[in-house]
């Protein structure tokens, strides 16, 4: 089975890309996500913005990862990095 086929054990752990990479040990994580209307059926797109901790600074601007919840470390950020799923392609 490939790496990104494999699903997360973690519970909780979401997928996203890296928005954001200037802060050190901390990433903006954007999480993509669908939700039906109740009324009119139509597929509306949601996203929510995550302040992740990244204890060793691995993550870059447009990688996309896997993050769980953790303790509050700050005022906003609640979340780690579990892994890197997919490298950003370098330019």
């Amino acid at each position: 089975m490939s790496q990104q086929a494999q699903t997360s054990k973690i519970q909780g752990a979401r997928v996203g890309v890296v928005a954001t990479d200037q802060r050190d040990k901390t990433r903006k994580v954007v999480v993509q996500s669908s939700a039906k209307h109740p009324k009119y059926g139509k597929y509306l797109q949601q996203r929510t913005v995550l302040h992740v901790h990244d204890e060793t600074n691995d993550s870059r601007t447009g990688d996309t990862v896997e993050v769980a919840p953790c303790r509050p470390m700050s005022k906003t950020k609640s979340w780690r990095l579990v892994r890197v799923v997919a490298r950003a392609p370098q330019e």
